[in-house]
């Protein structure tokens, strides 16, 4: 594979969250330079006019990489995004060290053994930045919620309704006697609950304008159980559908396709791998959890429970689910959604 990168050097980046290391090699391996850079734009810059017309730099999926491939693209680099699990499976060194990890993300590129993770465009990762800081902000409020319930339970207030935060249990928190911490803190609780609520319609309605246009986003939510919040999810953390070839490798990336062990006649399967997008895997979860068991979905999802159990038939749907995300994103419509019917 070196031959593909003849004449053009090899930089193996090694990116942390203050400093990273840059080494530098020929398409053959032969050490250039290594160098230790704080993380400025400016100097990666600097140390990169050394590398020569239309380098191969490599780094990993790791916190913050977007400056680095973004600074790197615009220098004219083609830019390699390490997957960090992949290039785990590569780490038996008794040794590690920063030098280290960069040399062998260059020699796994040039030797063609590279995993690689998809780089995002700019109008991708601005959206995923959009629904994933609601979800952040929709798992806080539901952690200040569960709060106000312990609140009432350690005060030994019955809770009757099934909604504690809707108009009559607006009523119970208004006139329920607690003493005077817990009244405190109900209190403050109500209120950084309604400064979340707002702050997640605000990001809801950045999102929907974003993908009003969006074809792939308005077929999806054709699927019983995905609404315009779960679809945005899948439009932007799938990204380009084209990168996957068919349904089995989109279940497989969101981490929904079982364990595979296999060695000379012996094969074991196990549970999902849970390997890939863990908000695709929820939102596809939770899509299928509230279908009715007429429709298609809701049929799978009753008939493999009755069999194996309530949590394998909900994640038999949700791969089920993921097949009709991808042909809706592919195609824009979505053709096999009728239930099915039984044969005698």
């Amino acid at each position: 594979m070196s031959g593909a990168y003849e004449g053009r050097q090899i930089v193996g980046m090694d990116l942390h969250r203050r400093r990273s290391v840059l080494v530098r090699m020929t398409a053959t391996g032969e050490a250039l330079e290594t160098v230790r850079i704080p993380n400025d734009p400016q100097v990666l810059r600097e140390v990169m006019t050394r590398a020569g017309e239309r380098p191969e730099v490599v780094l990993e999926a790791t916190y913050g990489w977007y400056w680095a491939a973004d600074t790197l693209s615009e220098l004219g680099a083609s830019v390699h995004l390490a997957h960090p699990l992949g290039v785990k499976a590569f780490s038996y060194r008794r040794v590690k060290n920063d030098q280290r990890d960069a040399a062998d993300l260059a020699d796994l590129l040039r030797m063609g053994r590279l995993p690689e993770a998809w780089i995002a465009p700019p109008a991708t990762r601005e959206l995923r930045q959009l629904v994933r800081h609601r979800a952040k902000l929709v798992g806080m409020r539901s952690n200040l919620r569960c709060q106000v319930h312990a609140v009432l339970a350690g005060a030994g207030v019955t809770v009757l309704m099934s909604d504690l935060f809707g108009a009559q249990g607006q009523q119970l928190l208004g006139r329920a006697e607690l003493p005077t911490a817990a009244r405190a803190r109900v209190n403050s609780l109500l209120r950084l609950i309604e400064n979340l609520d707002f702050e997640i319609e605000l990001f809801a309605k950045l999102v929907a304008s974003r993908l009003r246009e969006h074809p792939g986003y308005t077929a999806i939510q054709q699927i019983p159980g995905i609404g315009p919040v779960l679809a945005a999810v899948f439009v932007a953390e799938i990204g380009d559908i084209g990168r996957f070839d068919r349904p089995a490798q989109l279940a497989s990336w969101a981490g929904l396709t079982p364990k595979h062990h296999e060695s000379d006649t012996t094969v074991h399967r196990g549970r999902i791998t849970k390997q890939g997008s863990r908000l695709v895997r929820w939102a596809a979860v939770e899509a299928v959890q509230r279908v009715p068991g007429h429709t298609r979905l809701g049929q799978v999802r009753d008939q493999v429970a009755t069999r194996r159990g309530h949590n394998i038939g909900v994640v038999a749907a949700a791969r089920h689910l993921i097949v009709l995300v991808f042909y809706g994103l592919r195609d824009r419509h979505i053709r096999c959604l009728p239930p099915r019917t039984r044969t005698a």
